[in-house]
């Protein structure tokens, strides 16, 4: 069960706490996430996209895939942040059936913007942190949701 915490208040050890403290991480990043997407007119899927799109390229089938969208869902929001001048598509270099889904230079502008802005308002939590508590805490995270080689449970 997930619990509302008092700030300062030791949490309960074991996988409870570890529940508790990582469903109230979410819960926090998620507001801000909102936040920063409402100031700028954005949904929470818009604003993923555009972070999704920073460092890649992907086949509109692809991008789709990854977020659980429809085709018809994933062509309607990306219609539409081509309207705002956000996103280009173009045709596949390899595969000329394929359509290929990239930010355009304005896209890449507010998502840079839209990336220090998340930044500088997670930072109370993060800067709490050391920095080499900060990487061990990115290394951990990365871990826990990289997909499972092994397919087994660690104790």
């Amino acid at each position: 069960m997930v619990t509302s915490q008092p700030a300062g208040q030791a949490r309960a050890p074991g996988p409870d706490g570890l529940v508790d403290a990582l469903a109230q991480a979410a819960f926090m990043t998620m507001a801000v996430l909102s936040r920063v997407a409402a100031d700028n007119e954005l949904s929470l899927t818009q604003l993923r996209v555009l972070a999704i799109l920073r460092d890649r390229r992907p086949r509109m089938t692809a991008l789709a895939d990854y977020l659980g969208l429809e085709k018809s869902t994933m062509t309607g929001l990306v219609d539409r942040a081509e309207k705002r001048g956000l996103l280009q598509r173009a045709p596949n270099a390899s595969d000329g059936r394929a359509v290929d889904v990239f930010l355009s230079p304005e896209g890449a502008e507010l998502a840079g913007r839209l990336s220090a802005h998340i930044a500088r308002t997670l930072s109370p939590m993060t800067s709490r942190l050391a920095p080499p508590e900060q990487h061990l805490l990115r290394t951990l995270l990365e871990q826990m949701l990289s997909p499972h080689e092994s397919g087994g449970d660690r104790d």
